[in-house]
Order: structure tokens, then sequence, then C-alpha cells
């Protein structure tokens, strides 16, 4: 598992974020405070604090985790 800030702060980043990490086979979550949330789910999303960075953990292993870090390096803080 890997572990990294994002930064959602805007509607349209929300949806591109989704459409991203929805391809992935592995589970993706965020956790905000003591919330954890799929991150594959717009709604649960929406749910959140989206002004502040927020913590996304890629259940991956490392070589793939890689990868997906990559893909989603512009939502990274």
């Amino acid at each position: 598992m890997r572990e990294v800030k994002i930064f959602l702060g805007t509607i349209e980043r929300v949806k591109d974020f989704v459409n991203e990490v929805s391809h992935l086979e592995c589970d993706v979550d965020i956790v905000s405070g003591r919330y954890v949330i799929d991150a594959k789910s717009i709604m649960g999303i929406f749910s959140l604090d989206l002004s502040k960075p927020i913590d996304l953990n890629i259940h991956a292993e490392n070589q793939d985790a890689d990868n997906i870090i990559e893909l989603l390096k512009p939502y990274l803080v």
C-alpha cells in the first residue's frame, strides 16, 4: 500500500480524478479524518471537505503503485 496527499478543490477536478481511478483494477481509498471513502465513488468524495488536501491510499504492489502515482501526478500535493 502506498499513501500520497492529493488536492481536489473543484468539481471538475473531482470528475476528472474519479474518471482516472475508476479504470484502475486495484482498490483506492480516500482518508479524511476518521472517514474512509472509496476513491471511485464520486458521491463519497463530494461528502468530504475538498478545500484542503486529503490522503489517498493505493492498495497495489510497488511497481503498480508507482505507475498509478505517475498517472495521478496532476492531483498530487
